[in-house]
């Protein structure tokens, strides 16, 4: 009786590994006209220990050190942008099976975890349905936003897995199709976006709710605000534009979007221009058709619409590009808008991975995003911005480093913080892409922005990004070269006001008795040799020395 019982306990214990063997798949119906979202993990199992494959329309990553434990199933996941590999467990459910992450956080500078519980809804690279993270590389978003920046499986809710198969294989249809891409040719600028472009994109306001009306009813705002006449002429549809395609592979737009043609001729009828939103995988950040397999016809289409502007999204094409194809896919679509008949500035939205300011002018950008997502906090826009120091040898008229978008007007932060932001953005020479609701913008918001003063600095033509040229401890002097002048900004991230001071030859200034003029102030000082002024806490004090 006892090794009867013995024997029992025993098959217990492996009937896990038994079944995990094979292929798994989760299916999650898309939002507001997304593709419908298939992730699989196939596992091969010897004894207690198993390795495998994550891949999915999104993402595609390696299964490895899984381990079976009785009950106790863990493993880790791996993806071609990972610094460390994310913790994963998994759960028999009767026939099923369920899939989270442990602690919730990707690796740096890598998509989340994949087909794993969210912790915290983001925004940016999709992984799978449910993956985790918060306003970093490879984050996705749920809930809040409408349709979703990413594919987004609930939060905390392990996705569930049915078995499809005991054969360990990735499906045919998640399989890349493209031929092996050929190395980076350098391309030779496009003479487009000769200072940082100017404007207002979608997503921060509208996420998936963007459609023709609202996009009409902002480029109205935008001319009668005065934005226009300040600079901003980019109106940019970010992603949920999409439908499918026709029987002849055309891109088309869904029922938000009726006539983008139309759409365009109106925005250009205000004296603006208009920017469109697509990513090199096979689906976007939020599951609508992007552009994988379709650069050239894609690249007409926008062509022959009017479209004057691209974001390129990675998101999902870490499912069908490896980690040196990132640069080349790149191209590919650079090359399609070169070809494409129409001048339109090329926006490489790949979160400073692999060092992009060292190769994304040579495959065509005009500008490239060096960072994750940016949320309408202090602590992120700080930190996104005051860690650029370091990447002013990429910028120059046509290529711009860009920090993401601006935040100032959504409600997040205090005037001085927006100011702060403003000040910053300018500073770096980086786009200045607002996302707020013009429509109903205030007298103090629109103060901000429209502070032409501190616009100049950033429009300069000479291109030159800003640099730090002191910190002592939270207090931090930064200067840029200007064609005529150099600009000062005197930055107070402490929690209490500080005094501060800066000698002009600091900023590299050797007129004995310069010209020197507070941008927001907007009135003129005297201070022939250095110039020492109390500067509020998250606030800044912005001159321009010549």
């Amino acid at each position: 009786m006892r090794n009867l019982v013995a024997c029992i306990l025993l098959l217990g214990s492996a009937l896990p590994a038994a079944d995990l063997g094979g292929t798994w798949l989760m299916e999650q119906a898309g939002r507001g006209g997304s593709q419908v979202r298939k992730t699989y993990y196939y596992f091969k199992v010897e004894g207690n220990s198993f390795t495998g494959q994550m891949v999915s329309s999104t993402d595609s990553r390696k299964v490895q050190n899984g381990k079976i434990d009785g009950d106790t199933i863990t493993f880790e996941t791996l993806g071609a942008f990972n610094d460390r590999p994310n913790q994963m467990r998994a759960a028999f459910n009767g026939e099923e099976l369920t899939i989270s992450g442990v602690g919730g956080r990707g690796g740096r500078g890598g998509p989340p975890p994949a087909g794993a519980a969210g912790a915290a809804p983001g925004r940016g690279p999709a992984g799978a349905p449910g993956a985790a993270g918060a306003a970093i590389p490879g984050t996705v978003i749920t809930g809040a936003a409408a349709a979703g920046r990413g594919p987004g499986g609930g939060r905390g809710t392990p996705p569930v897995y049915k078995k499809i198969s005991a054969v360990a294989a990735i499906p045919a249809e998640l399989l890349p199709t493209h031929k092996p891409l050929p190395s980076v040719k350098p391309l030779p600028p496009n003479k487009l976006a000769l200072t940082p472009p100017m404007g207002w994109n979608s997503w921060n306001k509208f996420a998936g709710r963007v459609e023709d009306k609202n996009v009409r009813e902002m480029a109205d705002a935008i001319v009668s605000s005065g934005m226009r006449d300040a600079g901003y002429i980019y109106v940019n549809i970010d992603d949920t534009w999409e439908a499918g395609r026709d029987a002849n592979g055309n891109i088309l737009t869904n029922e938000k979007f009726p006539d983008m043609k139309a759409l365009a001729d109106y925005v250009h009828s205000k004296g603006l221009k208009i920017g469109i939103y697509s990513g090199p995988g096979r689906l976007t950040c939020a599951g609508y058709m992007a552009s994988y397999g379709h650069e050239e016809q894609d690249a007409k289409t926008w062509a022959a619409w009017g479209i004057d502007y691209l974001k390129y999204d990675w998101c999902a094409a870490s499912g069908v590009y490896t980690k040196e194809e990132h640069a080349p896919a790149y191209e590919k679509m650079g090359l399609a808008l070169r070809a494409s008949g129409r001048p339109i500035v090329y926006s490489l939205c790949q979160y400073g991975w692999l060092d992009v300011g060292e190769w994304g002018a040579s495959v065509g950008g005009n500008l490239w995003r060096t960072t994750g997502d940016i949320r309408d906090s202090w602590d992120s826009m700080a930190n996104i911005g005051f860690n650029q120091n370091g990447r002013e040898k990429y910028a120059g008229p046509g290529r711009w480093n860009d920090p993401d978008m601006l935040e100032i007007g959504n409600g997040g932060m205090t005037d001085t913080e927006y100011r702060t932001h403003m000040s910053l953005w300018s500073m770096l020479a980086a786009p200045l892409l607002a996302g707020h609701d013009v429509r109903t913008m205030s007298d103090s918001i629109k103060e901000i922005l429209l502070n032409k003063e501190v616009i100049a600095i950033d429009q300069d033509k000479a291109g030159h990004q800003g640099v730090r040229v002191r910190q002592d401890g939270e207090l931090e002097v930064w200067k840029k070269p200007l064609a005529q002048g150099v600009a000062v900004a005197l930055f107070n991230r402490g929690k209490d006001a500080a005094k501060m001071t800066v000698k002009w030859s600091e900023a590299g200034v050797t007129k004995k008795s310069p010209k020197v003029r507070d941008l927001w102030a907007h009135k003129d000082i005297q201070a022939p040799g250095e110039y020492a002024v109390e500067v509020p806490s998250h606030g800044v004090v912005m001159l321009k020395v010549n």
